[in-house]
């Protein structure tokens, strides 16, 4: 049985993208010291996840002076390796380069000399609500309401003038009120499929803009080593100040004044890489404002939820394929669909349950005992009640985060793609924006919040 997984977006050609990583500077990462108000870098680079590395090493490597503040006490933002099993590094945020050909994360990977394996989105074993393996008549019923899904949408967008929900022109053009129970648990388990690809709610993502990314080519991979390979590469020798929570960013004719909950830094730009999620919650202020444009997109376009939980287990008890997904009953839509094996690209009894959109984000106020249970709920259902009890587990909750407030951003009913270029477009030449909430055709992708960084630095070196 196919089912969606994510429609991942086409990279830019690489071209001048990856750039010279043999510079080093004095200051290592992770460092916690202050400049002192009188030092004046160049650019000011706020954030050190992958568009602000990216944005920093670009400049760097071409002579400009570069301090970056990151309001962790770590590197990588969105991208977070947990060293908490020792031998057995897991990705608590982004996991998977996405169609690797011609991306420059896969180039990035080959640089740092990172080990990748493949996941395949075909190697799946798919159960039904009472646990029962489907079978193939079963996954042709299903995959049946999974294309008429993909139809009313496609027809949607072909001849809407306005914009509704994913939803709600689903449901329309299924007669969602004649379906029977089961036929609606059926075609809910496509709608999840969605939430999983986009992070935001079927209730709130726009039917006319969900897709509007470009697809990319090339398997996916994840790296056993942990993503933090790249962010690592990236980070080498450039004066990282940890530790640093911005509060206001402020320009004039004179250039630029970074004000953080320790010390204030001058320079002649920014490069603001802030997630969306953080500039919606207003936390970080701009001295003149921002245009009404940029506003509006920060206002309109959607901050997605995909959570991870990790459950270590004695042994093995699941199939030997990537994916497991489950089709719960219609009362538990959206509750831990999609599994991956971790002992496929590890060796070690692993696995990683998902949760998206409206579902993920209610679990982040549960206990962490009360996630545990739900997801052994549904293990349990599928392999029986006298499965071992996980030894320890790994639990995200980026809605919760304050320095990401989300997982990865998509399009929201009223949002359109050109708000994307809105929000990456520069301020007075001397305030600019990076994030993948700014790549308009890779946007939610690693490599999309790259390129978008190496964009923005070379707005400033052009």
């Amino acid at each position: 049985m196919t089912v969606h997984r994510r429609r991942f977006l086409q990279s830019a050609s690489l071209g001048a993208a990856i750039t010279s990583l043999a510079a080093c500077r004095v200051n290592p990462t992770g460092s916690g010291s202050t400049s002192t108000s009188s030092d004046r870098d160049k650019v000011i680079v706020v954030g050190a996840g992958i568009s602000g590395l990216a944005a920093a090493r670009y400049l760097t490597d071409h002579g400009l002076d570069v301090v970056v503040l990151e309001a962790r006490d770590r590197i990588g933002g969105r991208i977070w390796t947990s060293e908490k099993w020792v031998g057995l590094p897991l990705d608590l945020g982004a996991s998977w380069i996405h169609g690797i050909d011609n991306n420059p994360i896969a180039a990035l990977a080959a640089k740092a000399k990172a080990r990748t394996v493949v996941t395949d989105p075909d190697s799946s074993t798919n159960y039904l609500p009472d646990g029962t393996e489907v079978d193939d008549a079963q996954a042709k019923v299903l995959e049946g309401w999974q294309t008429k899904t993909e139809d009313a949408l496609a027809a949607y967008q072909d001849n809407a003038d306005k914009d509704a929900s994913v939803r709600s022109v689903v449901e329309r053009a299924l007669n969602w009120s004649s379906l029977s129970d089961n036929d609606k648990t059926l075609a809910s388990f496509g709608l999840n499929d969605y939430e999983h690809e986009y992070s935001g709610s079927v209730n709130q993502m726009s039917a006319l803009y969900f897709d509007s990314g470009a697809d990319i080519k090339g398997k996916d991979v994840l790296f056993p080593g942990g993503y933090h390979q790249i962010t690592d590469l990236l980070a080498r020798g450039l004066p990282i100040r940890t530790g640093h929570v911005v509060k206001h960013i402020d320009w004039d004719s004179s250039g630029v004044t970074v004000t953080t909950d320790k010390d204030t830094f001058d320079g002649d730009h920014v490069v603001v890489t802030l997630p969306l999620g953080v500039l919606q919650g207003g936390a970080v202020t701009f001295g003149p404002g921002l245009p009404s444009n940029k506003r509006t997109a920060i206002a309109k376009l959607g901050m997605g939820v995909l959570n991870k939980c990790y459950l270590r287990f004695p042994t093995v008890f699941w199939p030997n394929t990537d994916w497991m997904t489950y089709i719960p009953e219609l009362d538990k839509y959206g509750q831990w669909e999609q599994w991956i094996n971790i002992t496929r690209p590890t060796g070690k009894p692993v696995l990683l349950g998902f949760n998206a959109a409206d579902f993920g984000r209610t679990i982040e106020g549960w206990s962490d005992t009360q996630i545990v249970d739900s997801a052994m709920g549904t293990l349990k259902t599928i392999f029986g009640s006298d499965i071992p009890a996980p030894v320890d587990y790994q639990i995200t909750r980026w809605a919760s985060d304050p320095y990401a407030r989300g997982s990865y951003s998509y399009n929201k009913i009223g949002s359109t793609p050109a708000m994307r270029d809105h929000l990456a477009a520069s301020v007075d030449k001397y305030v600019h924006f990076a994030g993948e909430a700014t790549h308009r055709a890779s946007y939610q992708t690693v490599h999309g919040a790259y390129l978008s960084g190496i964009r923005a630095a070379k707005e400033i070196t052009d």
